[in-house]
């Protein structure tokens, strides 16, 4: 006991000292060492580092976990070292809200049977968005954490460490230079001695921590690499998904309402255009409502499939058309286009109301109505 009391006075008198000797340096009446340019370099590099990496780090939680709920959740499951449960993706949820709405309206009925459809695709995003989450979680947002609670916590504690050796020094000094007597300044010399030993091994123990930094960099750039390659694959996933789906979709459209969807878009005011399926050959069958120029008796049906590159301009019915959206041709019956230019357009007897024939020189091909604004 008598020992621990005299221990706890002794480190109460040092943190007294150290405390009047930085109290004197902010107020300019004490000498303050300074550290060497490099170790300051070093050590400014580290705090950037630091504040950049917990900026990042924290951002990255928020978008791959938007709850904040969710995430106070899982930051006490992993103090307590206890796996976090597997949650179901908002995607998951919306593709078995929508099957199961489908066995109450009926999978046969076309709502119902598009709702299958649908709900199958939004299970499959939300599973390729469980998989980027875990991928990115393991590859990038660990090895973040890992600084931040290990090696910069590490870097800090020998960083105060090497201040309290600078304000011992700084003492040392001011007594050196009290001293009156030469037994007192002797053996505040020996003091001086031996605290400038020890701020010199803590400075060098502290450079070779912060130049692990460089490490560090290299380390954070092959996971950014890693999380970059897993969002890739996960968007490319999703786009996939998502084409598939339009296809289908759109074949189960037109075997339910041929026709019915494309008379009520307004091409001048629509925002956007699903990706209709290109074809090459275009039926050689009016569609319904649309007046016969043939006698009666006289219709047949057609022998083959018309190509667009055989369609003949009718003499009347040409239209000057400005184009809205870029669209890339899907095949060789398609016309890419650009937006802002003028093409003229028309329509022929058999053609699906979705699409018009352009012609831009010499140039001829379908495209979209959706993308274009129809002049007078």
């Amino acid at each position: 006991m008598d020992f621990n009391l005299k221990k706890l006075t002794s480190d109460a008198g040092v943190f007294f000292t150290r405390a009047v000797q930085f109290t004197e340096e902010k107020l300019g009446s004490a000498e303050k060492t300074e550290l060497d340019a490099h170790l300051e370099n070093l050590i400014a590099r580290a705090d950037c580092t630091k504040n950049w990496t917990e900026k990042i780090f924290r951002q990255t939680e928020v978008l791959l976990q938007p709850n904040p709920s969710a995430r106070i959740e899982e930051f006490f499951y992993e103090k307590l070292d206890k796996k976090i449960p597997s949650r179901t993706t908002n995607g998951e949820l919306l593709g078995q809200y929508m099957l199961d709405a489908a066995k109450d309206f009926g999978p046969g009925t076309p709502y119902g049977s598009t709702l299958i459809t649908v709900g199958e695709y939004q299970r499959r995003l939300g599973g390729a968005e469980r998989e980027f989450l875990q991928t990115s979680a393991i590859n990038f947002l660990t090895p973040l954490r890992n600084f931040l609670e290990g090696d910069w916590r590490t870097i800090s504690k020998e960083r105060r460490l090497l201040e309290n050796r600078r304000l011992d020094l700084d003492i040392c000094k001011a007594r050196v230079k009290k001293a009156k007597q030469a037994e007192a300044k002797a053996a505040a010399e020996q003091e001086l001695r031996v605290a400038q030993t020890e701020f010199d091994r803590q400075a060098e123990v502290t450079r070779l921590l912060l130049e692990g930094i460089s490490s560090t960099h290299v380390n954070h750039l092959r996971c950014l690499h890693e999380f970059v390659e897993a969002q890739a694959t996960y968007y490319a996933q999703c786009h996939q998904y998502m084409q598939e789906l339009q296809k289908e979709l759109s074949s189960a459209n037109s075997d339910m309402y041929p026709n019915s969807f494309a008379s009520n878009v307004n091409p001048s005011t629509s925002a956007s255009c699903p990706s209709p399926i290109s074809s090459a050959t275009l039926p050689g069958v009016s569609p319904p409502g649309l007046a016969s120029t043939s006698t009666p008796g006289s219709a047949r049906e057609p022998s083959g499939p018309l190509k667009i590159q055989d369609v003949q301009p009718p003499s009347t019915g040409h239209r000057k058309a400005k184009v809205l959206y870029d669209y890339d041709a899907h095949d060789t019956s398609e016309l890419s286009l650009l937006a802002d230019e003028l093409i003229t357009v028309y329509t022929v007897p058999g053609m699906d109301p979705d699409w018009l024939v352009g012609e831009r020189g010499n140039q001829k091909g379908k495209v979209p109505v959706t993308y274009l604004e129809l002049l007078s």
